[in-house]
C-alpha cells in the first residue's frame, strides 16, 4: 500500500483477481513484478484447503517453492519456516488410535475362553500391545521415515524386498478381515429381518458378503470426505454407544436378579497351559490391538511426543483391556457355552436379547442396537477399503508392482487397486464359506474361526519384519535423529523388541494348533484351510518382488537399504 495510491491498489486488485479467475496471466505493467508475485500466491492459496497450505508452508520452509506453469500456481511464502507443526492435542490422538483398535464383534471370541479372556487380554496388552506401539513410535519419527509406514521403516532396516512384504501382508490380511467384519453385519441383519439364513447357511453368505463388499467399494470410488464423516458417526453410534449400553445393561441384569451363565472362580483365570488347544484362542486376543502402529504416523504432530505418546498408549491399553474384558464377560455370563459355541458371529447380538428382551421384555431396543452394530461395522469397512491400498501406491511409483497401480481418478482413488481389493476379498469368501460348507454347514464357527485365524497369521509374518527392523534401527543406526526413543538405552530396547517378538513368533505357532472350539471333523478343515491359504498369502509378495521391472529404479532412499 505504500507503493501506490489506495484506488490505484483497489483497481489493480480486483484487475488481478478476474484475471485469475478466468486463468488470465497477470499483465498489469502498472504493477510491480514483485506484488504481482505477491498477489498471485496469495490468490492461490485462497483457493486451497488448509491442509494443503500447511504443506505448501512446510515446502517453502524446506526451501522448495513449487512454481507453477501458466500462472495456475505458484509458489507458497515461506512466512512459518522452521516452526514445527503440532497441532495434534493427546485426546485427538487418543480418539484417533482407539478407533483403529477397539471392535465389538470380537467380544464373542473372547467370551468363548470363559474366566481366560482376562488373562489372555492383560498378556497381550502390556507383552505385546505396549512393544508394539512404542517401537512403531520410534520408528515414524526417525527423520525421512515419517511417511510410508510400515514399508519406509522395514525397507530402510532390512531393505525394500522385505519392506514391501510387510507392507504387502498389512494390507493383504485386511482382505480377510473384511470377511470377518461382513459376517457380523449378517449376523445382526439377520435378528433384525428373521432369517437366519444370513448366519448359518454357507451360500447366502457367500452372497451377502459379496454384496456387501462390492456396493461399499463403489460408494468409495467418489472419494473418502464423504465416507470420513461416516465412519465418524458409525464408531461413535455403532461402537460406543452399544458398548456403553451393554456395560449399563449388564450391571441392572445382575441387579434385578439376573442369572450368569458363567461360574465366576478366580482360579480359572490362568489357563491351563497342560491343555494347548485352549491356547489356540490367544491369536484372537492378539488381533483385538492389531493395528495400532497405523497412529504412529500421526507423533510428530503431537505437542509433546515424548510424554503424551507413551501416555496414550498405557492409557489406550488399559481401556481396551478393560472395555475388552467387561464385553467378553457380558456376552460369556449372558450366553451359555452351548449357544456360544454355535454363534461366535451372532454372540453380541444375543447377549443384548438376553439381557434386554427376555429379562427386561424390551425387545425393540435389541433391534435398534443390531441395526446401530451393523451399521457402526459397515462403517468400519468403508474406512478401511481406500487406506490401506494408498500405501502401495509408493510402491508403485517405484516400479515394484505395475505403474498402472499409482493411477487415481478425480477423487484421489486407484480404482484397479480397490477393485483388485474387492476381487481378492470375494475370493476369501469363497473359501471360508466352503470351509464352512465341508464341515456340515450347521453353524458359521469353522469360518469365522479360519477367517480370524488367517487374517492373524497374515499379519503376524508381517509384524515378525517389523520386529526385527526395529532391531536393526536400535544396534546399527543409533545416530539417526528421531523424535521419539523408547527410554532406557540400547539395552531397554532391545528388551521390549525381543519380547514382542517372542510373543509374535509364538501367537503364529498356537495359530496352527487345533481349535477346542471345534469338532474334529471341523479341526481338520481349519488346519487345511489355514494352512494351505498362509503358505500362498506370504509367497505372494515375495514373487511380485522377484518379477518386478528390473530396469526401474527407486526413488526413495530405501533402496539405499538394499545394498
Amino acid at each position: 500500500s505504500a507503493e501506490m495510491p489506495g484506488k490505484r491498489l483497489r483497481h489493480a486488485w480486483l484487475k488481478h483477481v478476474s484475471d485469475a479467475a478466468f486463468g488470465k496471466p497477470a499483465h498489469d505493467k502498472t504493477m510491480p513484478q514483485c506484488r504481482r508475485e505477491s498477489m498471485r500466491r496469495h490468490l492461490f492459496r485462497r483457493r486451497m484447503r488448509p491442509q494443503e497450505r500447511r504443506e505448501l508452508g512446510m515446502k517453502a520452509a524446506c526451501g522448495t517453492q513449487a512454481r507453477s506453469s501458466g500462472g495456475e500456481r505458484a509458489s507458497a511464502s515461506s512466512e512459518n519456516a522452521g516452526r514445527p507443526l503440532h497441532a495434534l492435542s493427546f485426546f485427538g490422538f487418543f480418539a484417533i488410535t482407539a478407533s483403529m483398535v477397539m471392535t465389538v464383534y470380537e467380544y464373542p471370541t473372547f467370551a468363548s475362553s470363559g474366566m481366560n479372556l482376562v488373562f489372555f487380554l492383560v498378556v497381550g496388552g502390556v507383552l505385546w500391545f505396549l512393544p508394539v506401539a512404542m517401537c512403531a513410535a520410534e520408528m515414524a519419527t526417525v527423520d525421512g521415515w515419517q511417511s510410508g509406514g510400515i514399508y519406509a521403516w522395514v525397507g530402510n532396516t532390512l531393505g525394500r524386498r522385505w519392506g514391501f512384504a510387510a507392507l504387502f501382508y498389512q494390507w493383504f490380511q485386511i482382505t480377510v478381515g473384511f470377511v470377518t467384519m461382513s459376517f457380523f453385519v449378517l449376523a445382526a441383519l439377520s435378528y433384525v429381518v428373521g432369517w437366519s439364513a444370513l448366519y448359518d447357511n454357507p451360500l447366502v453368505m457367500f452372497v451377502g458378503v459379496a454384496v456387501i463388499v462390492w456396493l461399499l467399494t463403489l460408494t468409495q470410488l467418489g472419494g473418502t470426505k464423504l465416507t470420513a464423516r461416516i465412519s465418524k458417526i458409525g464408531f461413535v453410534g455403532g461402537i460406543v454407544v452399544p458398548v456403553l449400553m451393554l456395560m449399563g445393561g449388564l450391571v441392572a441384569y445382575f441387579a434385578t436378579g439376573g442369572v450368569s451363565a458363567l461360574a465366576f472362580d478366580p482360579s480359572k483365570i490362568v489357563p491351563d497351559f497342560s491343555n494347548v488347544d485352549t491356547l489356540v484362542i490367544f491369536a484372537s486376543f492378539v488381533l483385538a490391538y492389531m493395528g495400532v502402529e497405523a497412529s504412529a504416523s500421526h507423533v510428530n504432530e503431537l505437542r509433546n511426543p515424548k510424554r503424551d505418546y507413551p501416555l496414550a498408549m498405557i492409557v489406550l491399553c488399559a481401556m481396551a483391556i478393560l472395555f475388552d474384558a467387561i464385553g467378553g464377560m457380558a456376552v460369556a455370563t449372558a450366553l451359555p457355552a452351548s449357544t456360544l459355541d454355535g454363534n461366535m458371529s451372532y454372540g453380541v447380538i444375543e447377549a443384548f436379547r438376553v439381557i434386554f428382551e427376555t429379562h427386561f421384555g424390551m425387545g425393540w431396543l435389541v433391534y435398534v442396537v443390531a441395526v446401530l452394530l451393523a451399521l457402526g461395522v459397515l462403517a468400519e469397512i468403508s474406512a478401511w477399503i481406500v487406506g490401506p491400498s494408498r500405501a502401495l501406491l509408493e510402491t508403485a511409483r517405484e516400479g515394484i508392482i505395475p505403474a498402472s497401480f499409482a493411477k487415481t481418478n478425480k477423487h484421489g482413488v486407484s480404482v484397479k487397486t480397490v477393485v483388485i481389493q474387492a476381487a481378492i476379498v470375494t475370493f476369501w469368501d469363497a473359501v471360508l464359506c466352503s470351509s464352512m460348507a465341508l464341515s456340515g454347514g450347521s453353524s458359521s464357527s469353522v469360518a469365522y474361526l479360519t477367517a480370524i485365524g488367517l487374517t492373524v497369521v497374515i499379519y503376524l509374518v508381517g509384524y515378525v519384519l517389523f520386529f526385527l527392523g526395529y532391531l536393526d534401527l536400535a544396534f546399527t543406526k543409533r545416530d539417526l535423529a528421531r523424535s521419539f526413543q523408547i527410554p532406557g538405552g540400547v539395552p531397554v530396547k532391545a528388551v521390549v523388541a525381543l519380547v514382542g517378538l517372542f510373543v509374535t513368533a509364538a501367537t503364529l505357532v498356537i495359530s496352527f494348533f487345533p481349535s477346542s472350539e471345534l469338532s474334529a471333523e471341523a479341526n481338520v478343515v481349519y488346519e487345511i484351510t489355514l494352512a494351505a491359504s498362509f503358505a500362498v498369502s506370504v509367497a505372494i509378495p515375495l514373487v511380485i518382488y522377484a518379477l518386478r521391472r528390473r530396469g526401474d529404479k527407486a526413488s526413495s532412499p530405501i533402496q539405499e537399504a538394499d545394498k
